[in-house]
């Protein structure tokens, strides 16, 4: 897994409408690196089978190593549903950008 760097909080634009109504195609958040994903957060992942490929999902449960995490759009999300468990990099806490505020 390559390395995100070494500060703690990073800044992502979301491309996409997986996790609509939470976020939206082009909003800009904050995620913090490092941190412990619980169930019920909003986290960046990396699939082993897609090392390329960041994407913002919902983590649900534990599995194994990694996570199963799910968009909230249930039609327009590709996820671990198809991809199997996911690896967390980072939770994602703000919205910077259009509307700033608390990401839940």
């Amino acid at each position: 897994m390559r390395s995100l760097g070494s500060w703690p909080l990073r800044r992502l634009r979301v491309r996409g409408p997986s996790m609509v109504p939470t976020l939206r195609d082009r909003d800009v958040v904050v995620f913090r690196t490092g941190g412990r994903a619980r169930a019920g957060d909003v986290v960046l992942v990396r699939w082993d089978g897609r090392p390329d490929q960041l994407s913002v999902k919902r983590a649900v449960r534990r599995e194994g190593e990694g996570w199963h995490v799910e968009g909230d759009n249930g039609f327009g999300s590709t996820d671990s549903r198809d991809l199997g468990p996911a690896q967390v990099l980072g939770v994602v806490r703000w919205r910077l950008w259009p509307s700033p505020g608390r990401v839940r």
